[in-house]
């Protein structure tokens, strides 16, 4: 089972990351304290890969990873703001694997540390596991999404959204859950970011047999995918 050290002090994000990257077949180690991240790095705990924010009080990540970097080569990959280029520009030179911009969904973050396990340590989990939900089948590893026999073409976030929805398929899921896994967020007043991005699905799936959509919708409450017509 390869070992993740998570250190980050966003508690909310952390937890919910700690809850998914556990699901998926990692053992999670989590810190808030970059230093305290750093000593068990080097106290040789076994960690296969470090998961890295950059803006942390105390120390930042930058700075830590210069300091992990002292101890080996072990892979990590940076947190980074969104459009902050020069946190990644400079996490990149100094070593780092990858980067993701926050707020992240967990699924590609799971993507993204598999694909780096796979590189540089030959270590990852199972990714054999499909997602069937009638004519909808997503691989969460790869990312890719077949819809009715066909590649589905959708960007990262919409495969969240699929993704969420095909674990509860024939369920009501609520707007704050589809957030948090899509975004890594809970939901914020007026936020109508996973209607728009509901309303592009809609469109790449088309219409049922009677004229309705596979994704159906409570006024105010959530999205449920349909399994079959």
């Amino acid at each position: 089972m390869p070992k993740v050290l998570l250190i980050d002090d966003d508690t909310e994000l952390t937890t919910l990351l700690s809850e998914y990257l556990t699901e998926e077949g990692f053992d999670v180690e989590t810190t808030d304290d970059a230093r305290q991240g750093i000593a068990s790095a080097a106290a040789g705990q076994g960690v296969d890969i470090i998961v890295l924010d950059v803006m942390m009080p105390r120390m930042n990540g930058i700075d830590a990873l210069q300091r992990i970097r002292r101890l080996g080569d072990i892979p990590v990959l940076m947190l980074t703001a969104k459009g902050d280029d020069v946190d990644r520009i400079s996490g990149l030179n100094l070593g780092a694997d990858d980067y993701v911009s926050k707020p992240c969904s967990p699924g590609e973050l799971v993507a993204r540390i598999r694909a780096i396990l796979r590189r540089t340590t030959g270590k990852t989990t199972d990714e054999s596991e499909t997602l069937q939900a009638g004519g909808l089948t997503l691989n969460p590893a790869t990312r890719a999404a077949i819809w009715k026999g066909r590649h589905l073409e959708v960007t990262g976030t919409e495969f969240s959204i699929l993704e969420v929805l095909a674990r509860s398929a024939g369920q009501l899921v609520p707007k704050e859950e589809i957030s948090r896994w899509a975004f890594g967020r809970g939901l914020t007043p007026f936020d109508r970011r996973i209607d728009v991005h509901i309303s592009s699905v809609r469109q790449k799936l088309g219409l049922r047999d009677d004229g309705s959509s596979w994704i159906q919708s409570v006024r105010g409450q959530g999205y449920q995918l349909l399994r079959d017509g």
